[in-house]
C-alpha cells in the first residue's frame, strides 16, 4: 500500500515540472515572435553606418565566440570533424547566405518590406523538402496557399512600383529572396542531417563559422573597420543584434522548438513581419498604408496555408 502515495507524489511532481516547462516554452515563443521582429529595425539602423556583410559578420562572430566559449568552459569537447563540416555548411547557408544577405538588403529596402518577404520562407522550405527529403503531397491547400502568398507579395510590390525602378531597391529585393532560399535550404539540411550535438553548442559553431566567412568576404571586398563608423547608433544596433537577436532570440527559439510542436512554434514567422512593419513605420517613418497592410495579411495567410498543409503532410507520413 505504501507505494501508491509515493507514486501519487511523483506523478504530481512530474506534472508540475511539465507545466513549468510548457510555461517557459510559451514564454520563449513570445520572445522569439517579438524580438526577432525587432532585429530588422536594428539591422536597418546599423547598415546606415556599416556595410551589411561586415555588420552581420561582427554580429555572428561575437555571438559564436560567446556561445562556443560558454559550452567549452562547461567541459564540452570539440565536435568531430564530420560534424564540424556539416555545421560549417549549415552555418554558411543559414547565417552567411541568409542573415548576411538579408542584413545587406536592409541598406536598400525598408525593414518592414524585408520582413514580409522573409515570411515566405515556409514556401521555400516546402519546395526544397519536396526535392531533397521526400515527395510532399501536392494538396489543394498547398497550391492555394502558394498562390495567395504570391498575390499578397504582388500587392505589396504594386504599391512600390516607383521604387522598383531604382536599381538599388531591386538589388535589395533580390538579396532578400536569395536569403530566403538559403535559409530554407539550410533548414532542410538541418532536419535531414543528424548532427548529434547540443543544439545551442552547434548553433554557436554555425554563428562562429558564418561570422568569420562574412568578415573574410568583407575584408576581401575592400570593407574596413573605421573607428569613426562606431557611433552610438551603430554600437546600439550591433549589441542588440548580438545579445537580443542571436543569443536570446536563438536560444529561445531552440528551447521552444524542443518543448512545443513545430507547427505551433512556426507562429513566430507570422508575428515577426507585423512587428517589423509597425516598428519601421513608427521609428523610421517607413511607408505604411491600407494596401500594404492588407497585402501583408494576405501574404501571411498564404504562408499559413502552406505551412499548415506541409505539417499535415508530415503527420500523414509519420502515421503510415
Amino acid at each position: 500500500m505504501g507505494i501508491y502515495p509515493l507514486q501519487f507524489i511523483i506523478n504530481r511532481i512530474e506534472r508540475s515540472i511539465m507545466k513549468k516547462s510548457n510555461t517557459s516554452a510559451y514564454l520563449a515563443l513570445i520572445i522569439v515572435s517579438f524580438f526577432w521582429g525587432t532585429t530588422y529595425l536594428a539591422s536597418r539602423i546599423g547598415v546606415q553606418h556599416m556595410h551589411g556583410i561586415m555588420l552581420a559578420g561582427l554580429r555572428q562572430t561575437a555571438a559564436g565566440v560567446i556561445l562556443v566559449g560558454f559550452f567549452m568552459l562547461r567541459g564540452y569537447k570539440l565536435p568531430e570533424l564530420p560534424i564540424l563540416s556539416r555545421l560549417f555548411v549549415i552555418g554558411v547557408l543559414m547565417l552567411c547566405g541568409s542573415n548576411g544577405l538579408m542584413t545587406w538588403a536592409m541598406q536598400y529596402i525598408p525593414s518592414g518590406m524585408g520582413a514580409i518577404i522573409a515570411a515566405t520562407v515556409p514556401i521555400w522550405i516546402t519546395i526544397f523538402s519536396y526535392f531533397l527529403v521526400q515527395k510532399t503531397r501536392i494538396s489543394i491547400q498547398l497550391v492555394l496557399g502558394m498562390v495567395i502568398g504570391m498575390v499578397g507579395i504582388g500587392g505589396i510590390f504594386y504599391d512600390h512600383l516607383k521604387e522598383l525602378m531604382n536599381p538599388e531597391y531591386r538589388l535589395g529585393v533580390i538579396l532578400i529572396v536569395v536569403a530566403c532560399v538559403f535559409w530554407a535550404l539550410g533548414s532542410v539540411l538541418t532536419a535531414k542531417w543528424a548532427l548529434g550535438v547540443n543544439y545551442l553548442y552547434g548553433a554557436g559553431f554555425q554563428m562562429l563559422f558564418s561570422g568569420l566567412v562574412m568578415l573574410l568576404i568583407a575584408v576581401v571586398t575592400g570593407q574596413h573597420l573605421q573607428s569613426s563608423s562606431f557611433t552610438g547608433e551603430l554600437w546600439g544596433s550591433l549589441l542588440y543584434l548580438i545579445f537580443i537577436g542571436s543569443l536570446l532570440g536563438y536560444s529561445a527559439y531552440v528551447f521552444a522548438l524542443n518543448n512545443l510542436p513545430p507547427s505551433l512554434v512556426s507562429i513566430y514567422a507570422y508575428v515577426n513581419p507585423i512587428v517589423a512593419v509597425v516598428l519601421g513605420w513608427l521609428i523610421l517613418s517607413e511607408k505604411l498604408n491600407w494596401t500594404i497592410g492588407a497585402s501583408c495579411l494576405v501574404t501571411l495567410f498564404g504562408v499559413y496555408l502552406v505551412n499548415n498543409a506541409f505539417n499535415k503532410n508530415k503527420s500523414y507520413e509519420r502515421s503510415k
